[in-house]
């Protein structure tokens, strides 16, 4: 496959956007290849736990890709927990566009969706089998709520959560 290059591009758009088919399609070749079946299911299936419609404003979410060249290379999404907090979802990047930040830059750009939104506070689940995750999570200041020694195999939904600043004063709420 071709790299994407030219200009990078920030779009909010919704789930079901076709640019957004390479982030979904990518993401659940992942989850099957780190984690494989779950009791009989591919653990893709997780995609599709959450209706498309959870990622929209209008049900207090947001989808965002990152796009190069009219291709997608990173996104995620969040939704809705309750009127203090949302879920960051489906963060992804495109394996030929790793270690370039752009995930960092995702999850920041959600981040600050959710503050001007409102939400004070963000949660997010990922795989013990995801240390890259693991590791740009604790960077950004998501606090574990799970022991970082423990055996993460066994723990294996590992939860994290962040204050957001409150962007009228900039202060952590």
């Amino acid at each position: 496959m071709e790299i994407a290059t030219g200009r990078t591009e920030f779009i909010w758009t919704v789930a079901t956007d076709p640019l957004a088919r390479p982030l979904v399609e990518d993401l659940s070749r992942d989850y099957d290849e780190r984690y494989g079946l779950n009791d009989g299911v591919p653990s893709s299936y997780e995609l599709s736990r959450y209706p498309a419609e959870l990622f929209t404003a209008g049900h207090g979410g947001a989808f965002l890709i990152v796009v190069r060249g009219g291709s997608a290379v990173a996104g995620g999404a969040f939704k809705r927990i309750d009127d203090r907090r949302v879920e960051m979802k489906r963060v992804w990047t495109h394996p030929l566009h790793r270690r370039q930040g752009l995930a960092r830059q995702v999850m920041i750009e959600l981040e600050h969706e959710a503050a001007l939104r409102g939400y004070e506070a963000v949660e997010l689940t990922t795989g013990a089998r995801q240390p890259e995750a693991v590791g740009l999570y604790l960077s950004l200041g998501y606090e574990p709520l799970f022991d970082l020694e423990g055996d993460l195999e066994e723990i294996s939904y590992l939860t994290f959560t962040k204050p957001l600043p409150d962007v009228e004063t900039n202060a952590v709420a």
